[in-house]
């Protein structure tokens, strides 16, 4: 479904194995360009761009527990929400929430199958953010701590006649370590006292994990996988009475306007380094070409601050050990021009890109291992 980067595409970036990026391709109103950073020993980050010449989808899925379920998503989610969207006239918030629950249920389905070889997938999880840019209109879903950042332009000054460009989040982070969202977990678990903790220094659920709503995670949703004895023979049991996370995004729709520059899709490993305000000021005083690599760059360059090191260190570590510096970093950047693609509408150009499945792997030369498609 997504095109090859046709030699626009280049791993290694900045000297660093680890790293891969498109500079910069056209979408169906502007441009957009991707990079990623790995730093587990199995990428878990995926990310794709889908463009026709009336819609543009921007994925990032940044997976946890194993990279099993970011690949389920990125194979099968796009597929889903075109098929649903064409069966039901258009894009609306209704055929996001039917895709995202087929994607639930279809990788539910893929845990069974793989259950008896395999039953520590139960534990694998992915956080899921979507964008749909169709009819002057974004649509922006989210399960997870994945983050749409837009930049947008406000007049400033008593006239109104100079102007400058604000940070505006488009997304939820379904994190537990956000007051907000650790209430609305304990509200709904009121006769459970250590529905979330406080452990090795942060909020989790069940002491586990910091997300609360994800694809997967099916340990953490239906009590009897928890408890089966081949799960336990790869953790310890999880005494839950019912799901402790959900598979339900958070939705925002508005109209595109022409203040409106750019939107920034990241998973948080750009957002663990980076302030929204700024990742918009670093978009905007930079040019296009390379800016998602640029994004990268400046994350890894202040986790090695963070860390006492230089990036120069940063870049010699092997992967997996690099996990300890900082996390798997994918950024998609989309601009909004609103410019004219009639030419391109009349040649009707389908076309996009994706993530490698494993950075490593592309740039030593071996095959990723892939995770099948499952049909709507």
């Amino acid at each position: 479904m997504l095109s090859s980067c046709l030699g626009s595409c280049f791993g290694g970036g900045d000297g660093d194995g680890l790293m891969w990026h498109m500079d910069l391709k056209q979408h169906a109103t502007g441009d957009y360009s991707v990079a990623v950073v790995q730093a587990n020993s199995l990428l878990e980050d995926q990310g794709q761009v889908f463009t026709t010449p009336s819609a543009t989808y921007v994925g990032v899925y940044d997976g946890h527990g194993g990279p099993q379920a970011s690949r389920f998503i990125n194979n099968n989610l796009f597929p889903y929400l075109q098929k649903i969207a064409l069966e039901e006239g258009g894009m609306s918030e209704d055929v996001i929430r039917k895709a995202f629950d087929a994607i639930e249920e279809g990788f539910l389905r893929l845990v069974k199958q793989s259950w008896l070889d395999q039953p520590q997938i139960a534990s694998v999880g992915s956080c899921c953010l979507v964008g749909a840019i169709s009819k002057d209109k974004l649509y922006v879903a989210n399960l997870g701590d994945s983050r749409a950042v837009l930049g947008r332009r406000v007049a400033t000054g008593q006239t109104g006649d100079s102007a400058t460009v604000v940070a505006e989040r488009l997304s939820i982070d379904h994190n537990v370590g956000v007051e907000e969202v650790r209430k609305e977990v304990e509200a709904l678990h009121p006769d459970d006292s250590h529905v979330v903790v406080y452990t090795r220094g942060v909020w989790r659920i069940k002491g586990i994990i910091q997300v609360s709503r994800s694809i997967g995670d099916v340990y953490l949703k239906k009590p009897e996988f928890s408890r089966d004895p081949l799960f336990i023979q790869y953790g310890y049991p999880i005494p839950l009475k019912r799901a402790v996370m959900s598979a339900e995004p958070s939705i925002l729709i508005r109209k595109i306007r022409p203040e409106d520059l750019f939107l920034i899709f990241a998973s948080d490993g750009l957002w663990d380094q980076l302030s929204d305000e700024a990742a918009v000021d670093l978009v905007l005083k930079n040019p296009r070409t390379g800016i998602a690599k640029r994004l990268v760059r400046a994350a890894l360059e202040e986790a090695a601050k963070k860390n006492e090191m230089r990036y120069e260190e940063i870049k010699r570590l092997e992967k997996g050990a690099r996990r300890h510096i900082h996390d798997d970093i994918t950024v998609i950047v989309i601009y909004l021009d609103r410019q004219d693609m009639s030419a391109n509408a009349r040649l009707n150009i389908v076309k996009g890109t994706s993530v490698p499945v494993d950075i490593y792997s592309l740039n030593s030369g071996h095959q990723g291992e892939n995770t099948s498609s499952v049909s709507p």
